[in-house]
Order: C-alpha cells, then sequence, then structure tokens
C-alpha cells in the first residue's frame, strides 16, 4: 500500500543514510567485486561505512546552511567541491579531505577520473600532526597507570579497534600454525575452498617472522585478518596476560581514548624493520636499467619528497607491512618506520 499522506518527502539526512546503508557489503569480497566491475556502488568495511557517513554529515550540514533550497541528494551535488574548498579553507589537513572527497565520490559515484572531481591537497609526511611532538590529550593521559597497555601495544602493534576486540581466544602459537598449515595442506581440493586459500595464506605469512607467539586478528582494516607476531622484552607479560583471559572475554576492557596507539604502532613497526633489514651496502646489484645500462639494486626502497634520498630495504618492509596489516610497502616508509 502506498502512503496515506502523499506529501512526505525523506530530507537530506534520510536520503543520504539511505544511499551509504544500501551499498553495505560487509563480509563480501572486495578483490571480486573489482574484478566484475560491482565494486563502485559498495562498500566492504564497516570503519569505511562510520567514516563516510561521518562526513557526509558534515556535508549535508554545510548545504542545509548554505543552501536551504537544497532538498534533495541530486540538487545538492553541484555544491560538493564549493563544500570541500571550503574545508581547505577552514584549514583541515590533507588526509581529511582526501577523506571526504572519497566519501562525496561514494555517495555520489564520482571517481578521480571524472573531469569535475575534486583535487585535494597532496599529503606530505612533514605535514603530519598525529602522533608527533606533545599534545593536548597527553595531558590527560598518565603513562604510569597505563604502562602496561603501553608495553603491550609496543610488543603486539595492533590497532586500537583491534586491541578492544581482542580475546582470551585470540593468542596463537607457531606449533598451532603448523599444525593448521599442514591440516589444509592435506585437504582435498575441492574443499579448499577461496577463503581457506586465503587463511592458509595469512597462515604461511608467519614464517617470516622469527617468534613463537601472534595474535590473531580476525577482521582487521578492510576485514582483512592477519597473525600479528608478538615482539620485544615484554613478550612474556603480553602472553601471560591473554592466557589469562577467559576464552570468550576481551583481553582489555578499557582501552584509554587518549592513549597513543598510532605512535606505539609505529615504534612496533621500526623494531621490526631494525630486526631484518640488512645494511643497504650489502644488497646486491641484481638488475639492469635498460635505459643507461647501469645495474641497480632492485630490493632498495629510495624514498621521496621530505625524505628523498633514504635507502630501505623492501624485504624488511615487507615483513613490517605483514605485521602491521598493510597492502603496500610505501604505507611503512611513510607513516611508521621512524629515527632509523
Amino acid at each position: 500500500m502506498g502512503r496515506k499522506n502523499k506529501s512526505y518527502s525523506k530530507d537530506l539526512h534520510q536520503q543520504a543514510y539511505d544511499r551509504l546503508t544500501g551499498m553495505q557489503a560487509f563480509g563480501e569480497s572486495k578483490r571480486e567485486a573489482v574484478a566484475n566491475g560491482t565494486d563502485r556502488d559498495k562498500i566492504f568495511s564497516v570503519n569505511t561505512y562510520k567514516t563516510y557517513w561521518k562526513h557526509t554529515k558534515y556535508f549535508i550540514s554545510y548545504i542545509k546552511e548554505h543552501h536551504p533550497e537544497c532538498t534533495t541528494l541530486k540538487s545538492a551535488k553541484k555544491y560538493v567541491n564549493e563544500w570541500l574548498q571550503h574545508r581547505v579553507d577552514q584549514g583541515l589537513s590533507a588526509w581529511t579531505i582526501q577523506a571526504e572527497a572519497k566519501a562525496m565520490g561514494k555517495l555520489y559515484g564520482i571517481t578521480p577520473e571524472d573531469k569535475d572531481y575534486f583535487t585535494p591537497p597532496k599529503r606530505n609526511r612533514q605535514d603530519i600532526k598525529r602522533s608527533r611532538g606533545v599534545r593536548v590529550r597527553d595531558k590527560h593521559f598518565s603513562k604510569t597507570n597505563n604502562d602496561e597497555l603501553i608495553r603491550f601495544c609496543r610488543g603486539t602493534g595492533l590497532r586500537r579497534a583491534e586491541l578492544e576486540s581482542l580475546k582470551g581466544s585470540d593468542l596463537v602459537t607457531r606449533e598451532q600454525i603448523e599444525a593448521e598449515i599442514s591440516r589444509i595442506e592435506s585437504l582435498p581440493a575441492s574443499e579448499r575452498t577461496p577463503g581457506v586459500e586465503r587463511h592458509l595464506e595469512v597462515l604461511q605469512d608467519t614464517r617470516m617472522f622469527d617468534c613463537e607467539f601472534f595474535t590473531h586478528v580476525r577482521s582487521g582494516k578492510g576485514g582483512r585478518e592477519r597473525m600479528s607476531p608478538i615482539i620485544g622484552k615484554d613478550v612474556g607479560m603480553i602472553v601471560e596476560r591473554i592466557q589469562n583471559t577467559p576464552a570468550d572475554e576481551k583481553v582489555w576492557q578499557f582501552v584509554h581514548k587518549s592513549a597513543d596507539i598510532h605512535s606505539y604502532r609505529g615504534e612496533y613497526a621500526t623494531a621490526i624493520y631494525r630486526a631484518n633489514a640488512r645494511p643497504i651496502e650489502e644488497i646486491p646489484f641484481d638488475r639492469v636499467n635498460r635505459g643507461t645500462g647501469k645495474r641497480f639494486q632492485s630490493q632498495v626502497y629510495v624514498c621521496r619528497k621530505d625524505e628523498a634520498g633514504r635507502k630501505l630495504d623492501k624485504a624488511a618492509m615487507l615483513i613490517c607491512s605483514k605485521a602491521l596489516g598493510h597492502n603496500r610497502i610505501s604505507v611503512v616508509a611513510d607513516n611508521y618506520i621512524r629515527n632509523l
């Protein structure tokens, strides 16, 4: 039956909400969606959805204040770039503007290839404010009272959401991992589904790490699974805390909102890189440049921009990237490895 009140219509907030919630595809394979061309109208991660929805609400508020005549998403679309430029003029970071441009792209189906796509400011490492220097929030965080949390983070490299969802059942030993690898490899081909194969790859990645204990991150950023190695001088404390937590209970019932989790991940990443990196001068010149004919080190990563000229070992970067739950080694260089 139709509505009795034909004058009823959804406001901008409800229209945008319906649009984004209709794109939810949590748990689906993004790789498969990209392959068949259906990824444009899907959102695969809960966190991505929350981010897009948050910035979409900022856009709607702007429209209601500056262009109240717009009552539909379609009519508001022409003001997307105006709003994004307004956000730039407000002094928001390049990272925030990038996220908001992507949120608008998802909301309206705008791609970077479109001629009217907003060009956000470039993101430069030297402009990063997070986790550098003393911040206002640090005044409300006692390192003494949160010493165990800090040491736990430095030894596991977990993101905040991963730390908050970690349970007593998420401690895994190398022996358990190798047993599971053997079990999966012995399965008949008919039982080795794409999901099983992906899980096997995650397990095999642990052979990169020289350690005995791992935290099982069941759904990290982008819904990706990984086994994160437990490292450093506090391995015993970390393992004991997880073991003493009932299987179905959270290891950390409370994570202080002012804890600088990203900074601890940086320390974790740097420690892993240092433990695995070869001296740059010992990495062989194994490739030949087709243009110049000169030999070069294909396993050496050369940083750019403000880090121009700094060289890193790609093999160690890959190990570090796997531990953190990232797919690109450049992310490790740009955001995590510090003070080498």
